[in-house]
């Protein structure tokens, strides 16, 4: 695949950490289709966010849809460059070998959270579900002395593997290529949520055209298998 409007030295983007393993393979397959040279930062989402609220110097920015459109709002992304390219679902983890929960059902998942001896999610998407999920069920305030948010970019999986959460939630991409633990399960479908990932290109980019060519890249069918690979479905 050519770049329409010629190679630059090379585009740059900041992702957040959930996209990181789809999004380091397939710029690896774009620079080698088109010579153009890819390179991209995954980071916390939330600190991905605020780097290019305050104008750093991207070429694009792969984040929750909700988030870009913040940023477009902002007018540190062109709205019109938004391209959706994953949808990813919770997944839920426990340390490897573990006793393994019953996770089949809404009233499980909260029978189990209940029991754990400590729950943990993250600063993104799946986190803010949780904490909204916890209040509908009336138990938020019994389980927060229990409760450990991971920090922006640290894997929900890492607090699990080293024994500080008992239960894990995360995004299935952020869970499934980490040692030492288990996932269990994906939600039940009653209180699934899937994050749509969408890119978009930055106002601060120096190379637009070659910026919006690597997202049609992204969005594209090529694309499909390997954001099935690490966990997550075309959007």
């Amino acid at each position: 695949m050519a770049v329409e409007s010629g190679k630059v030295d090379r585009i740059t983007g900041i992702s957040s950490m959930a996209m990181r393993h789809v999004l380091a393979e397939l710029g690896d397959a774009y620079e080698e289709q088109s010579g153009q040279p890819v390179v991209i930062v995954s980071v916390g989402g939330v600190d991905a966010a605020r780097r290019v609220a305050d104008g750093e110097a991207f070429d694009f920015v792969v984040l929750a849809a909700d988030v870009i459109e913040q940023l477009a709002a902002g007018g540190r992304v062109d709205p019109g460059s938004r391209t959706d390219l994953a949808r990813s679902a919770v997944a839920i983890a426990v340390a490897a070998g573990a006793m393994r929960p019953d996770i089949s059902t809404e009233s499980a998942i909260r029978d189990a959270v209940l029991r754990a001896r400590s729950i943990g999610y993250s600063t993104g998407p799946s986190g803010a579900h949780f904490v909204r999920l916890f209040e509908r069920w009336g138990i938020a305030d019994a389980i927060a002395p229990r409760i450990v948010q991971a920090s922006p970019g640290v894997p929900v999986g890492t607090l699990v593997e080293r024994g500080d959460v008992e239960l894990g939630f995360q995004q299935l991409s952020e869970l499934m290529h980490l040692p030492g633990i288990d996932v269990i399960g994906l939600l039940p479908p009653e209180i699934q949520v899937a994050t749509v990932f969408s890119a978009a290109v930055c106002t601060a980019s120096n190379c637009p055209a070659a910026a919006e060519a690597l997202l049609s890249f992204l969005a594209s069918p090529e694309a499909d298998a390997t954001k099935r690979r690490h966990g997550m479905e075309p959007a």
